[in-house]
């Protein structure tokens, strides 16, 4: 073993306490080699996690590691590196600081290489090192553009593969499997993963097809392509989730996953029949323990409603429930609920469809309908495993709904998510479902309903002042002073849309013993809703008014985002 690093590298593994694989650590050397291949050996073994692994490299090495996905990268950074460079030395940019760009790189050592890549970048560079495959697949990923997609759709389209219009099932599979196509649906999910997309829309028209992503919350065309390449794209992701290519005429739902770096990220598709062929819908989970956890205080949730939520979580037994929308953020809330009262003297239990982030310390299930593991099969189970917390992530019929109110009236706490349109909603809709209002009236202890609106983009913020009408609309006549309202003037790092990111905003209903009365009694939501507003309870659309004035989103973020119920 020549190479200085790779000794060194291996001296620290030896001298690790929790290290059991010293006698495997020769044959390791002689298999892989010296360089970064020790290293990802060294994980794809499991003799170490990956951060601490790629750290005791570094630092073997003298620089510090980064994981590119879970680092900042720069429009800027990628701009100062071509791909043909970054894809041949294996560099990507991160970020460009007081005039310094920090490259990851996987010889970050080579001190010849850093001297040409500032030359070719024209600044001082600081290498950093990260892992071979993950600067990979963050070139696949930060290098992806439209214009490089639609190259490589019309180079397809052109190929003599897709000359007859009708092709058999059997040849259907072949083509999809052809790897110029394989290689374009990576390369659209990449792009979808680099505009941070929600969704990934891929959909037939009349003359042509399209491609849309969801993005903060608003969808935007982002490339078309002929309609001859269609049904091979669609039969290429069935086939990636395990689906009958041959059965185009019922809709089918699958999932699938895709290594990017040494994360898996997690896929939902969904295809249903249309007009002119079939429709595809990408939903982009999150990446497995990739997704940095929110907490809390970090949601930006506005005090008024923030602390009343944070005592409600405390309680020993009851429903929590959080309502919205699909899509907007509702278990994003629910994990950061969780963490902040996961503690190892506390029993969690969670039932998903499917997991979206792993938690450490709490014991998640995912319902499988194949096999006929519903929620409330899963449920009932969870009641003999001493729980002390359950999460249900979606009440949908009266079983589910029942064991959930027997649940939190024998000492658990229930959290679990409903889809109605405001908080007050929530009760009434379990009383539809088929609960009796006597268990309703004591399980619920407090219902939060939430929204999401597209975030004011930082880089290109700007304040105006609205008309005396606008305020008039939204304000008290006799409140109305100048007040600045803000906007995003749009810029290359929002894609001149004027937002970048999301902020979600609430309203929260507590149940006191006067609304359990009302409860018991069959009222309306109406009557619930200011009987609520006795105790603190503002609609949705004010706490997004807050958010306006504080310059998080705009007035139209709003009005898209809520009805207008609360003026009567």
């Amino acid at each position: 073993m020549e190479n200085p690093t790779s000794k060194l590298f291996v001296e620290r593994l030896r001298q690790l306490p929790h290290f059991d694989y010293a006698q495997e650590l020769g044959g390791l050397v002689q298999r892989h080699g010296a360089g970064p291949q020790l290293v990802q050996a060294v994980i794809d073994e499991k003799y170490l996690p990956k951060d601490e692994a790629c750290r005791i490299w570094a630092d073997a090495l003298n620089v510090a590691y980064v994981d590119p996905f879970a680092s900042v990268i720069t429009e800027e950074a990628i701009e100062r590196i071509p791909i043909e460079v970054a894809k041949k030395v294996k560099a990507v940019g991160l970020y460009v600081l007081n005039g310094v760009l920090t490259v990851a790189m996987a010889y970050p050592e080579d001190a010849e290489l850093v001297r040409r890549l500032g030359q070719i970048a024209q600044t001082a560079v600081s290498p950093v090192f990260a892992l071979p495959r993950e600067i990979e697949d963050a070139i696949a990923v930060h290098y992806s553009t439209e214009k490089g997609l639609e190259e490589s759709l019309s180079e397809l389209e052109r190929s003599s593969l897709f000359d007859k219009p009708e092709i058999a099932g059997d040849k259907l599979a072949a083509l999809a499997e052809n790897n110029a196509l394989v290689q374009i649906l990576d390369e659209i999910v990449y792009f979808a993963m680099r505009e941070r997309a929600t969704d990934i829309h891929i959909e037939t028209q009349e003359t042509q097809c399209r491609i849309r992503f969801r993005i903060d919350g608003n969808l935007r065309e982002v490339l078309t392509y002929s309609r001859k390449l269609h049904r091979a794209l669609i039969s290429r992701l069935k086939i990636l989730c395990n689906l009958n290519i041959a059965e185009t005429r019922f809709p089918q739902d699958g999932r699938f996953s895709m290594q990017v770096g040494s994360q898996a990220a997690n896929f939902r598709v969904s295809t249903i029949p249309s007009a002119y062929g079939e429709k595809a819908v990408i939903r982009i989970l999150a990446m497995t323990g990739k997704k940095s956890m929110l907490t809390l205080d970090k949601m930006m949730i506005s005090q008024t409603i923030l602390q009343p939520f944070k005592r409600l979580i405390q309680n020993p037994n009851g429903i929590i429930f959080v309502t919205g929308p699909t899509g907007s953020g509702k278990t994003t809330t629910l994990y950061s609920a969780l963490h902040e009262i996961n503690t190892p003297a506390t029993n969690i239990s969670t039932i998903e469809d499917p997991i979206e982030i792993q938690l450490d310390g709490v014991n998640q299930t995912q319902v499988n309908s194949n096999i006929d593991l519903k929620f409330s099969t899963v449920l009932r189970a969870l009641m003999r495993q001493d729980p002390d917390v359950i999460l249900i992530g979606e009440i949908r019929d009266l079983e589910t709904a029942k064991i959930a109110t027997e649940a939190s009236l024998t000492g658990h706490i229930v959290f679990a998510t409903l889809h109605t349109n405001t908080a007050p909603q929530a009760i009434v809709r379990l009383l539809e479902i088929g609960v009796e209002p006597y268990m309703v009236a004591p399980s619920v202890i407090g219902v939060l309903a939430q929204r999401l609106a597209a975030r004011i983009c930082e880089a290109c913020k700007e304040a105006y002042y609205p008309s005396r009408e606008t305020l008039q609309r939204y304000f008290l006549e006799e409140g109305i002073t100048e007040v600045p309202f803000f906007r995003g003037r749009g810029c290359p790092a929002c894609r001149h849309t004027g937002y970048k990111g999301r902020i979600a905003f609430h309203e929260l209903v507590l149940i006191t013993e006067e609304i359990r009365t009302m409860i018991s009694e069959g009222r309306s939501v109406q009557e619930i809703s200011r009987a609520a507003a006795k105790v603190g309870y503002r609609p949705l659309r004010y706490d997004g008014l807050k958010k306006v004035l504080l310059g998080l989103t705009t007035i139209e973020e709003i009005e898209q985002n809520t009805s207008f119920e609360w003026a009567t």
